[in-house]
């Protein structure tokens, strides 16, 4: 009998942990694991949708409303006693709609630093979670820290997140893209990807590329902070795409200016494509970003630093392509089916155990390039 492994996640959109959700579902050993998906909301502009049920994984919708919506407890129960999964894997906020949930392993994957994940009276309910047996799971080696010093335990396991690396190599494109949207071959193209939203402060990474001569900064994706970025000179906002792959193709340098992170897919996408990276220094980038090797680490909010950073990459070719060639060296450690793998051997250890994840804490295999290359070691 096929292992049945229930992904709950709030949205199909295109971002991190959504994406990693997809990677999992659609990427379990089918012999073994029978994966199925929940999203909260309902299907959102080029969403994942499409590419799960390519892979036969089915997906209930929800239809959830903003805000706190407690028709997702019903809803939820619904979906659990029809699918009857052996593993309920949850992400970001969406624990809380489990309270009333029991008998299958229940396993939590932090994507973000602990005080970031969800606000004040979602880390009651989690602690909560936690101490009624559900497994929690970091992303990275400093998300794992911040956990511990948040709940005052550590996570079961450290499962690094993973990208199909082969997807983002396309040097090929790099031309035609830039010819088909306007840009020169000399103009120095800084590309972020990812949400416009507070924490990934794009308005200072704005302000910072407005500082070096011929640098143009694409925006690719979509948030609040979208009225503060329109109008800029130099500053391109190219919305929601689905050539995250060619984009990264045609640019010269990477930025990401958060202030606060887990191990953000964006950047090892970026790693991937050849792009050298200027990133700040938060929660676990730099397990995935080396320092002078594959990228710049600068401090947040030290927008002098940011500049300086990126204005060094810019006027310096050489140093690009050899970060470039080192990035996408690094970003061979980071696949998905590593991190597919990690998953498939937790949930099947905790199968064997006969028991929930109850008293679990720090005694899984954990898999991160950061701990051990390629391999395994124990929290």
């Amino acid at each position: 009998m096929r292992t049945r492994i229930l992904e709950i996640v709030s949205s199909l959109s295109p971002a991190g942990a959504e994406n990693v959700v997809s990677y999992l579902a659609s990427g379990f050993d089918p012999s073994r694991f029978e994966a199925a998906v929940v999203s909260l909301y309902d299907p959102q502009p080029q969403g994942l949708e499409a590419s799960l049920e390519k892979k036969g994984v089915q997906i209930w919708h929800l239809g959830k409303h903003g805000g706190f919506d407690p028709a997702m407890f019903f809803r939820l129960e619904q979906i659990v006693r029809r699918f009857r999964p052996h593993v309920i894997h949850s992400h970001c906020y969406v624990l809380r709609y489990l309270l009333h949930i029991s008998g299958p392993i229940m396993a939590h994957t932090v994507h973000n630093i602990a005080s970031a994940e969800v606000n004040w009276f979602g880390r009651l309910i989690h602690r909560y979670m936690y101490r009624r047996g559900v497994l929690p799971i970091a992303v990275g080696r400093a998300v794992a820290k911040s956990f511990t010093g948040m709940y005052g335990f550590a996570p079961a396991a450290t499962i690094a997140n993973g990208i199909d690396t082969a997807r983002f190599c396309r040097p090929d494109a790099r031309n035609a893209w830039r010819r088909a949207n306007g840009f020169r071959d000399d103009e120095i193209l800084i590309v972020s990807t990812g949400r416009l939203v507070p924490q990934k402060n794009p308005v200072g990474l704005a302000r910072a590329v407005a500082r070096i001569p011929n640098a143009q900064l694409l925006f690719a994706g979509e948030g609040d902070l979208r009225p503060l970025l329109e109008g800029r000179e130099r500053v391109h906002l190219l919305g929601m795409r689905d050539d995250i792959p060619e984009i990264l193709a045609a640019a010269d340098v990477f930025a990401l200016s958060s202030d606060w992170e887990g191990l953000p897919l964006a950047v090892i996408e970026a790693m991937a494509a050849g792009l050298p990276v200027v990133a700040t220094d938060v929660g676990s980038v730099s397990e995935a970003v080396e320092h002078r090797r594959t990228g710049i680490l600068v401090p947040p909010g030290d927008p002098v630093v940011l500049t300086e950073a990126l204005s060094l990459l810019a006027g310096d070719p050489a140093m690009r392509r050899e970060m470039g060639l080192a990035g996408r060296e690094r970003a061979q450690l980071f696949g998905v089916r590593s991190m597919v793998t990690a998953y498939e051997e937790l949930f099947s250890t905790l199968l064997k155990s006969g028991v929930p994840s109850r008293g679990a804490r720090g005694r899984f295999k954990s898999y991160s390039p950061a701990i051990g290359l390629g391999g395994h070691s124990h929290e």
